[in-house]
This record gives structure tokens, C-alpha cells and sequence, in this order.
């Protein structure tokens, strides 16, 4: 038996080594990109300010082309129209969730702090034989394919990007169909932690790899020499900064390689994953654990389950953040005093011994199963005290 996958969009990143004449062209439109988004930010702001008619997309565009005639932005009409026009959109969808309240107000991008980006749709590149042209290019990047795309498939569109560290990276979005997984019917309740990144509720801890704590040294020392450099010491100082760019990248690679093999596993393994729907943004603001906090990247791996699960059709439930699991003896039902952090086995007075995390384990998975009979989704509904669910209803900000 296996689970039937339909087919979804999928992005496939790759490194490429871009000739010299390559990396002075993407650079070029790096900053094209910036410069429209922020031109562009700058009109809609203004209008929505001063109270004059609203600047969509197609004023923007129409903007565009005024700004290529004039003497100032001339250099705009040296790179590849197409992910200028493609910046614009994203600045839309970007006012779209302000005013749907899913998102902050845009902000201006920065020539230093934003990502380095450019996407092109398929009036701008070129995907023949294996080898992608994009516009205003004469050669095919060298791309390092380290896995194949999709039998048949053909990239809808396609960002080039460079991290701080310096790497060239482009990625294709593609149709594609999920191989199936075989079917299951276990259930797994996840505690999530710091010393055990996860506890399941089988009694399985999953140690926490810590890998900014261990490249911690390293990564002082890249930083302390980069706060010798002067501010405008030319090379020196872009040299040291892609040392400390190289040490966080090295950190970044190994826990999302890491969080992908253990979510995969987790989603092969069972039917139905239950979760505790943590505030990161809010425990994070406690300074004595915000650095592990930070490490562990609870967010990003609940992210990795949602849409992994959403791919192999397996269920996801997350249950209320204010549950309390590490209190609830699993055996007896009965809820326990105040318990901190410390203890981390405790005895409840029908007389079973808990190990904290699994009981909280326990307590989670029997919790995301009565929420599953009841209909909830993967976002817990927030209860009135009659106990019947309510939903918070938000009201969308009023376009000017």
C-alpha cells in the first residue's frame, strides 16, 4: 500500500561558478533589482502618505519605462527586463499580505544587508539540453547538478542568487510528483527541547547537535578579526567578512541538512505527527536561552513538516501552546503544581515515575488525536471558556 502524491511546485537549487563576464552581469542586475524595488517602494509609500490615488502594479510598471528614458537611471536599460518587471510583482504580493495583515509593511532594501537575488521567468533564460541560458548571456551556466530534475520537466522560473559567503546558487521551480510513501498508521507526539532536540512519545530522544555551539570558536575568531578592520579598509575588510559569512554558511548548511534528514524520517515513519505550536519569536526574547533557541530552529523544522507532510498526505496537528504536557501525568490523567525547568523526572501520586520530556511527549500525541476526532486543523483554534473553539477574526487593513 502507498500513499497517492499529487503534483506540486517544487524548487531545485544548485551551485553554478559564473564566468567573470557572468558575475559582473548578475551583479549588475542585483543592484537594478534593488534600485526598482526601492524606486518603486518609495512611489507607493509617497501616494499612501500624502493620500493620493493608489500605485498598483501596473502604475509601477508603467513607471518603469519612464525611468529607463531618464538620464539618471539610463544604466536601468542595460540588463534583462525581466527581473525588473519580476521585483515589481514580488512588491505587489508584499502590499497584497500588509494589507491582508499576514506580513509587515515592505521595507527598503539594502545594498549591503538584502539578499543578492534576480528571477527570471521563461522570457528570460533559456533551458535546452541540460544547460541554462539566461538573457543577456552568451554561454550556459556552469551548474554543479548534484541531482537530477524531474523526468521531463521544465523550470517556470528561475532565481539567481549569491550568499555573504560569496556562492553563486540558482534555483528552478518545477512541476513535480513526490515519490510515493509507503502507508502507515502510526502516530508520533514530538516534544520539542534543547538538550534532546526532540523527544518522541515512543521513549526515542533525538540528541540536539548544537552546531553553532560548536563552531562557535571558530567563528569568534573570524569575527574578532573582521572588528579589527576599518570600516572602508577596502579588500582587507571584504575579506575578513566572507570569513564570518563562510562560518555561518557552514553552520546553516549542516543543521538544514540535518533538520531535512530527521523531518523525512519522521514523515516516512508515520501517519499522523503531533506538534506543540510554540512562539519561538516570543521564548527567544528570554537572552539566557535566546542563543540555543536560536540553534535548535524549531521553526524551521516545523516548517519542513508542514509541507512535507502536505506532499505524502500525511496529518500534521498542532496542539495549544498552552497545554500543559510536562504537567499532565500521562498515566493518571492528573494535572501536577508549578514544575520548572529543572526537574526532569518527577513522580505523580498514583505512584508513576515520568521522565519529563516523554511524558510531555505522551501527553502531546493523546492530545493531537482528540483534536483530530474534533476536526481541528494544524492550527489550534483558540477556546472560549464555554470550551467550544473560537476563531479570531481579523479585520484587513483598508487599502488606500
Amino acid at each position: 500500500m502507498s500513499v497517492v502524491t499529487n503534483q506540486v511546485k517544487r524548487a531545485f537549487k544548485y551551485r553554478f561558478r559564473p564566468t567573470d563576464a557572468q558575475a559582473a552581469e548578475l551583479s549588475r542586475t542585483f543592484g537594478c533589482v534593488r534600485k526598482v524595488y526601492n524606486l518603486a517602494l518609495q512611489a507607493r509609500t509617497e501616494a499612501w502618505t500624502l493620500r493620493q490615488e493608489r500605485v498598483n502594479y501596473n502604475q509601477t510598471s508603467a513607471m518603469l519605462t519612464s525611468w529607463k528614458k531618464s538620464e539618471e537611471l539610463a544604466f536601468l536599460s542595460d540588463v534583462s527586463s525581466v527581473p525588473l518587471q519580476q521585483t515589481l510583482r514580488h512588491l505587489q504580493g508584499a502590499f497584497t499580505n500588509f494589507f491582508g495583515r499576514r506580513a509587515k509593511y515592505p521595507a527598503f532594501k539594502s545594498r549591503k544587508k538584502s539578499r543578492k537575488s534576480a528571477e527570471y521567468t521563461t522570457s528570460g533564460f533559456r533551458f535546452r539540453d541540460g544547460e541554462l541560458t539566461l538573457a543577456r548571456m552568451r554561454e550556459p551556466l556552469d551548474i554543479v547538478w548534484s541531482r537530477p530534475l524531474p523526468e521531463g520537466a521544465t523550470p517556470s522560473t528561475v532565481t539567481v542568487s549569491q550568499d555573504p559567503a560569496g556562492r553563486w546558487f540558482v534555483s528552478m521551480l518545477c512541476d513535480d510528483i513526490p515519490a510515493p510513501m509507503p502507508g502507515t498508521t502510526n502516530a508520533v507526539g514530538i516534544d520539542a527541547g534543547l538538550t534532546s532536540l526532540l523527544t518522541l512519545s515512543t521513549g526515542e530522544k533525538v540528541t540536539n547537535p548544537t552546531f553553532e555551539r560548536k563552531d562557535r570558536a571558530r567563528l569568534v575568531r573570524a569575527q574578532r578579526v573582521l572588528a579589527k578592520k576599518a570600516r572602508g579598509d577596502g579588500a582587507n575588510r571584504a575579506k575578513a567578512r566572507r570569513k564570518v559569512a563562510r562560518v555561518h554558511a557552514r553552520i546553516a548548511d549542516r543543521r538544514r541538512d540535518f533538520l531535512h534528514k530527521l523531518t523525512t524520517r519522521l514523515v516516512r515513519e508515520n501517519q499522523t505527527i503531533v506538534i506543540e505550536d510554540l512562539t519561538v519569536r516570543n521564548m527567544v526574547r528570554n537572552h539566557s536561552l535566546a542563543r540555543a533557541i536560536s540553534d535548535a530552529s524549531w521553526t524551521t523544522m516545523r516548517g519542513m513538516l508542514e509541507y512535507k507532510c502536505a506532499w505524502y498526505g500525511r496529518d500534521l496537528v498542532a496542539v495549544d501552546r498552552w497545554f500543559p504536557s510536562s504537567r499532565l501525568c500521562s498515566a493518571c490523567g492528573s494535572l501536577q503544581g508549578k514544575m520548572p525547568l529543572n526537574v526532569r523526572e518527577w513522580t505523580c501520586r498514583c505512584g508513576a515515575t515520568h521522565d519529563r520530556d516523554v511524558n510531555a511527549a505522551k501527553n502531546v500525541l493523546a492530545e493531537g488525536l482528540s483534536v483530530t476526532v474534533c476536526g481541528a486543523g494544524v492550527r489550534p483554534q483558540r477556546r472560549t471558556p464555554g470550551g467550544q473553539p473560537a476563531t479570531k477574526q481579523k479585520t484587513p487593513r483598508r487599502e488606500p
